[in-house]
């Protein structure tokens, strides 16, 4: 078996592109996200987007690209993994911001407990659709399907079910600014729905994708 040789590409692949993925992370926690030490946006749409936002289309994404590339059954159990850790970790930051003061428990919020149930069913859904298909548009419809239901779910539950104070602050979004209401609700999904199915298509051309099983 040939030995791989040493090349200027593994330098940048090894540590040119981590320490890229460092940088951002790092200009993202500090001067983007809206609490941060140095934020440079303030609270601007634009920061929670790249903040928030960022944050829902990682947990999201991981179920939607495997459910595109593998098939539902390990979309569905890595949502269920991702959207577990996201609400143990959410409601855990939240409940340290209002929990001892407003005497509210962010564990028991039921928006809050529903990301599980968004990470499984956008990692289904998403590779019921595209059914093992490689066909970017049949991956492109089945990505954006289920990042838009997820997102209609998601505001639906933001406005009814959630804690009090959480209630609030979204039915007052709505009431106050709609366009901005919109954008903040369904424009990062809808964005995961569009980019990870062209990273799921670009993935397939390297073979960088699970071997699929007969009837599944």
């Amino acid at each position: 078996m040939a030995e791989n040789k040493f090349k200027l590409s593994t330098i940048f692949d090894g540590i040119i592109i981590p320490l890229i993925l460092v940088l951002l992370i790092f200009v993202l926690a500090v001067y983007v996200n809206p609490g941060g030490s140095h934020t440079l946006l303030g609270a601007d749409v634009i920061a929670v987007i790249l903040t928030s936002g960022f944050a829902e289309m990682i947990i999201l994404g991981i179920p939607l690209v495997l459910g595109l590339l593998w098939n539902k059954w390990a979309g569905g159990a890595a949502g269920f993994i991702m959207g577990g850790m996201y609400y143990v970790a959410s409601a855990g930051h939240y409940n340290g911001l209002f929990g001892t003061m407003m005497g509210l428990n962010y564990y028991g919020d039921i928006s809050m407990l529903f990301w599980i149930v968004y990470g499984v069913v956008i990692g289904y859904m998403a590779g019921a659709l595209s059914n093992g298909s490689t066909n970017f548009k049949q991956m492109l419809f089945a990505g954006l399907t289920a990042s838009i239901i997820i997102s209609v779910i998601k505001a639906y539950l933001n406005v009814t079910v959630s804690l009090e104070i959480g209630r609030q602050m979204a039915i007052d979004s709505w009431a106050q600014d709609p366009v901005l209401a919109v954008v903040t609700n369904f424009v990062p999904l809808i964005a995961l729905g569009v980019i990870v199915p062209i990273l799921a298509k670009v993935m397939t051309w390297y073979g960088l994708q699970p071997q699929k099983h007969a009837g599944y």
